[in-house]
């Protein structure tokens, strides 16, 4: 009999009953945070509608000269290795055909390449991206530079963040300090393999492609409601409060969740909230997660996210307005 490898996407290769059992057979619960799930149901009621109904999961927002950009986890046919597309409004979006990230470093393979982060640099623009590494096998985190939002980004040669004993890493955010140091976060992906998941913060040099500091733990899964993973982590800044979203337990379905946390201090102690911010039963969206959070030049906050379409087949990506009562943030669902 041929062993099954928990850890490959079944669902892209696989009709969505067969893809089922096999996940059942192989306890689910073990998967990245990225790879298809199995097919299941929905109990989500009315929400907010998706202003990119297709599957465009994990989405990153980037405004450039007003233009938006919106970058995802590359689709399912594997076409692209990310997905891109632009608006003026952060309402209507237009597709681009163009993959941003053309060609992957020989440390990566084909197929997995999620959660792309977009930022400005000091010479033009930064992504960070997770792919599969050849040795180890495993998700790891590149580093990519491009003169344009649009790219191409070039890959440098040897991935950024790759750490074999904690399961690898995924799901890389950027932050910028007001003084302008840079900083990176990302969660290694221990549920792949029986281990902790832990989001954490780490400096990186002026130009944004490598580590000036150690690694410092924030946060990791310890609330029921986060089964056995918290990942997608953003950072941002509310007056003197650094408030740190991320989503929990399993992205493949209703359980799918986005909290926060809040710390007086950029490296912590993180408090988490009492309650999830964005859970299906609240939104009305099925698995509401991989989460940014931007302010556009109006000075006005909005959380984009992803959901399950009512068929559970695609990731569709919402974008919200988001209040602030002190540091708590408030979605406002339409």
């Amino acid at each position: 009999m041929t062993r099954l490898d928990c850890r490959r996407p079944l669902r892209w290769l696989l009709a969505p009953t067969l893809a089922a059992v096999l996940v059942a057979g192989c306890g689910g619960a073990e998967t990245g945070g990225d790879e298809p799930p199995a097919a299941s149901t929905s109990a989500a009621a009315e929400g907010p509608l998706p202003v990119l109904d297709q599957d465009f999961p994990d989405p990153d927002l980037l405004e450039v000269d007003g233009t938006w950009y919106a970058y995802a986890t590359q689709p399912r046919d594997g076409s692209l290795n990310v997905q891109m597309a632009t608006s003026a409004d952060l309402e209507t979006w237009e597709m681009a055909t163009e993959d941003p990230l053309p060609e992957l470093p020989a440390w990566a393979t084909n197929g997995r390449t999620w959660a792309p982060e977009v930022t400005a640099g000091p010479d033009g623009f930064l992504m960070y991206f997770t792919a599969r590494s050849v040795d180890p096998d495993m998700q790891c985190i590149g580093v990519a530079t491009s003169a344009a939002p649009t790219g191409p980004f070039r890959p440098a040669d040897e991935p950024l963040v790759c750490p074999e004993d904690l399961g690898g890493a995924i799901d890389a955010a950027s932050y910028v300090e007001e003084d302008g140091s840079r900083y990176l976060l990302w969660k290694n992906d221990g549920n792949c393999c029986g281990l902790d998941t832990w989001l954490h913060l780490q400096r990186l040099s002026p130009d944004g492609t490598r580590f000036a500091g150690d690694p410092v733990r924030l946060v990791k899964q310890d609330q029921p409601w986060e089964g056995n993973l918290v990942e997608a982590p953003t950072l941002v800044r509310q007056g003197s409060t650094y408030v740190l979203f991320y989503s929990a337990n399993d992205y493949g379905g209703e359980n799918y969740t986005t909290g926060y946390a809040t710390a007086e201090q950029l490296e912590g102690p993180y408090e988490k909230a009492d309650e999830p911010l964005l859970t299906t039963d609240q939104t009305g969206v099925t698995g509401p997660g991989g989460q940014d959070v931007v302010v556009d030049e109006s000075g006005e906050a909005h959380i984009a996210f992803h959901g399950w379409d009512p068929a559970v087949i695609y990731r569709a990506m919402y974008v919200e307005d988001l209040d602030w009562e002190g540091s708590t943030p408030v979605p406002v669902l339409d």
